[in-house]
């Protein structure tokens, strides 16, 4: 994969935000029925990636949409970058919003805009000058190694493809934080594993705080067993017994957090739920 000049912008030392980047404590949220969430409480540091574990259907996905206040809990309290946004009026949580990146399940790319144009969204509804566009655009599709599909649009793309498009336009504002929506859903081994390469690397290389969601425990174990070498321009396995000492798992059962801790407490869980998801 190519390297890319995005700047890696780390604030210098001393001037980090004091706190967690996501702070969640007993929150809880329905749709008028049984709760879909329920007292869930966690948080994402600083250089921190959380990935969090489950089959379909167990609240992963609403988890993260609470995180970026695009819906609110019925009780607890959320944290983003330091504010409270359970009950923050909408015009607040925007600048807030622009400060993460999201990727979306399935990319979520506009059919209608070139590649350049969708990874440019922001930028563009910020009347950011065509010129700097231009710039940023390459950065970003360079980090994902797909500088040539500046201007093509969506149609022509595989789905890994579309997949580290998505991710070029959530890196485009250097985000403080990532949310990653089963980034590697229905992708084929080998494009899974570019995917969870390019994670690695934002990890790694521009220390980024991340919550990953995910139902593949290839894709957990290879980002708790790997780091991004920066003179191979590639993932490369952590030594045997080694793990990333950042990277820390959840694990939802029916919308109740059953499991925050580190690989081996994953591993060696004795909740059946867990265990049964382990085999």
């Amino acid at each position: 994969m190519s390297d890319t000049s995005i700047s890696a912008a780390q604030p210098p030392a001393g001037e980090q935000e004091a706190g967690p980047v996501v702070a969640l404590r007993g929150v809880s949220l329905d749709f008028d029925g049984p709760p879909v969430l329920e007292d869930i409480s966690f948080s994402v540091a600083s250089g921190e990636t959380r990935v969090l574990l489950g089959p379909a259907g167990v609240g992963k996905s609403v988890l993260l949409k609470l995180i970026i206040g695009l819906l609110r809990p019925r009780k607890g309290t959320l944290h983003l970058f330091g504010e409270d946004i359970s009950t923050l009026p909408e015009e607040r949580l925007f600048p807030l919003r622009a400060r993460a990146g999201m990727v979306f399940q399935e990319s979520a790319l506009f059919d209608s805009l070139t590649v350049r144009d969708n990874v440019a969204y922001q930028l563009i509804q910020e009347r950011v000058p065509d010129g700097e566009i231009d710039t940023r655009v390459r950065e970003a599709l360079s980090f994902v190694g797909l500088e040539e599909t500046f201007s093509l649009y969506p149609a022509s793309l595989s789905g890994g493809m579309k997949r580290r498009v998505a991710i070029a336009r959530a890196l485009i504002h250097d985000p403080e934080l990532i949310l990653y929506d089963s980034p590697t859903g229905g992708l084929d081994p080998v494009t899974s594993t570019t995917i969870i390469e390019l994670i690695v690397k934002r990890r790694d290389v521009h220390a980024t705080p991340a919550l990953l969601v995910t139902h593949r425990l290839q894709d957990a174990f290879t980002l708790c067993n790997h780091r991004f070498d920066s003179e191979q321009n590639c993932m490369v396995p952590l030594p045997a017994g080694e793990t990333n000492p950042n990277t820390t798992f959840l694990m939802l059962e029916e919308g109740r957090l059953i499991l925050d801790g580190s690989l081996d407490e994953l591993l060696h869980s004795d909740n059946k739920f867990v265990r049964e998801f382990l085999e």
